[in-house]
């Protein structure tokens, strides 16, 4: 990432992890938030703004699973977005998250430490659930893309339910990843939400997928619909990528098979 990109290119730069089951481990974010400033995963805010803006209106109540320390938020806030809750289960990140907030002037946005596998919120309580990289997380130690473990499919599985209890009837939940539909479609079209779905992609050579699922306007045909819809290119280079993204990229040598 560029400083044009990047404004806070000139902080200490984390050195990627030797494997990717190190972000499974809450200590190595800790550890990482003490010395990290900022660090935007799967692009800038302003490669998908455009379609944040279809999708979110100025008076939504947010809520943004694993905020960590990126500056989505403050964003969306300036876009004039103003009842967010963010959360993450590093205490590291969430205290630095409110200083930072705070010294901008941000103190409308709300900042707790919690388990997006463990939602403490209430029923039908937010317009819109963004996550951005977080989910993936969840499919580092997956095994198969095809077939994941059963401890992966439980936990993506307890995230999905919980975003779906504190979504407002007709509330939206937006995931911005790497993960492909043909990997994504049997969690998302799980009989147990009423969502629909639909994605758009952003990116240069390497395509981020951008999922808008609305809770209750699920319809028979949104399965069908999904198998007729043309995949977009895949750069198989890791230049393509910025920082750590292609530590998430899930066996694209398979796409071509």
């Amino acid at each position: 990432m560029d400083t044009a990109q990047n404004p806070d290119s000139d902080h200490k730069k984390t050195d990627p992890p030797s494997s990717a089951s190190a972000y499974l481990d809450p200590n190595y974010w800790n550890q990482r938030f003490s010395n990290e400033e900022h660090y935007e995963w799967f692009k800038d805010y302003s490669h998908f703004r455009h379609l944040m803006q279809s999708h979110i209106k100025p008076n939504s109540s947010v809520l943004e699973l694993g905020c960590g320390n990126s500056q989505l938020c403050e964003e969306l806030y300036k876009d004039g977005i103003t009842d967010i809750t963010c959360i993450d289960l590093s205490s590291v990140a969430v205290e630095r998250m409110k200083e930072r907030l705070l010294s901008k002037g941000y103190e409308e946005i709300k900042v707790l430490e919690a388990d997006m596998l463990d939602l403490p919120f209430s029923n039908e309580c937010f317009d819109v659930v963004i996550e951005k990289g977080t989910m993936d997380v969840l499919f580092v130690d997956s095994g198969d893309p095809w077939n994941p473990q059963p401890a992966t499919i439980s936990k993506v599985m307890a995230m999905l339910e919980g975003v779906h209890k504190v979504l407002k009837p007709n509330g939206i939940f937006i995931s911005i990843t790497f993960g492909q539909p043909h990997f994504r479609k049997p969690f998302f079209h799980n009989a147990k939400f009423t969502w629909s779905i639909e994605w758009s992609t952003f990116g240069d050579g390497f395509h981020y997928f951008f999922y808008i699922l609305r809770k209750g306007l699920r319809c028979l045909d949104d399965e069908d619909s999904i198998e007729k819809i043309q995949m977009p290119s895949i750069s198989l280079y890791h230049e393509e990528l910025e920082g750590e993204d292609y530590i998430f990229r899930t066996n694209i040598e398979e796409l071509n098979s």
